[in-house]
């Protein structure tokens, strides 16, 4: 198992130390992304007149909508890619099928052609 990262991240304008087996550029990435929800809300008219638990409460909605959002499009592209694997199982299929009559054709035809 990897070494545990810690790395100083700043999220709401306050410092944290988060630790992980992620690499340190990850945990920044997290951090930024939270970063940036908490940026939207604070655009919000009144956000930050609320109060801060009511803050926190939106901004884990935020992230909570961001990934039932990327679950749905994930169980999309999954759909999808099944559906796609299984056109292209079926056009290998046709396709062995035309190559096997056209073989039959030509050896039909070879033989019309040596009776002559």
């Amino acid at each position: 198992m990897s070494s545990r990262n810690y790395t100083d991240v700043i999220i709401a304008g306050k410092v944290y130390t988060l630790g992980g087996y992620e690499s340190e550029e990850y945990l920044q990435k997290v951090a930024g992304y939270l970063n940036g929800k908490y940026s939207e809300l604070r655009r919000i008219d009144g956000f930050l007149r609320q109060p801060q638990d009511y803050q926190n409460v939106m901004l884990q909605l935020n992230v909570a909508d961001d990934y039932f959002k990327a679950v749905g499009r994930l169980s999309e592209l999954e759909a999808q890619t099944e559906s796609q694997a299984n056109e292209i199982y079926s056009l290998k299929h046709q396709l062995v099928t035309v190559q096997l009559k056209l073989e039959e054709m030509k050896r039909e035809l070879e033989e019309k052609e040596q009776k002559r």
